[in-house]
């Protein structure tokens, strides 16, 4: 008799998934490629319309993925252990999702089995973005429309 193997995201905690399981989790959304304001009394975290500009906003892909971190220097680096800003990631994340012992939506990639399913469930930022080098620098304050979480 055959058994069914669970998904590793649900019998593994988060850092003792290896690097390939933890960089399956993105589903690919680039929120946390956006410029972000944190509310310093609050802690509340507002995401903006203004994303890095190494984002490619058609595919929600990094165009210089391995070297994002040389970069950029103030690059989010979500990483398996020690990363304790969890909350400035959108509530939508699989890496937070997780952390709060949540299940994954219906269209993440891993449950869907199609990379598509983020966009198509809105949940991605494609076609709702500015790449920041299209704004001057001086303007990027001015620039805060904040997207709704």
């Amino acid at each position: 008799m055959k058994t069914i193997e669970e998904p590793f995201w649900e019998t593994k905690s988060l850092d003792e998934m290896t690097e390939d399981e933890w960089e399956s989790l993105c589903d690919g959304c680039a929120r946390c490629c956006l410029h972000k304001v944190e509310d310093e009394n609050s802690g509340q975290v507002y995401y903006t319309y203004i994303s890095c500009k190494l984002l490619n906003t058609d595919d929600c892909q990094c165009k210089a993925y391995d070297k994002r971190f040389d970069l950029i220097s103030d690059c989010l680096k979500i990483k398996p252990t020690g990363f304790t800003r969890m909350h400035i990631l959108p509530e939508t994340c699989a890496y937070r999702t997780l952390y709060e012992g949540r299940k994954l939506e219906w269209w993440h990639p891993l449950i869907s089995n199609d990379q598509n399913s983020v966009h198509q469930a809105n949940i991605s930022v494609r076609d709702k973005v500015i790449p920041e080098d299209n704004i001057h620098p001086d303007d990027i304050q001015n620039c805060m429309f904040f997207m709704i979480e």
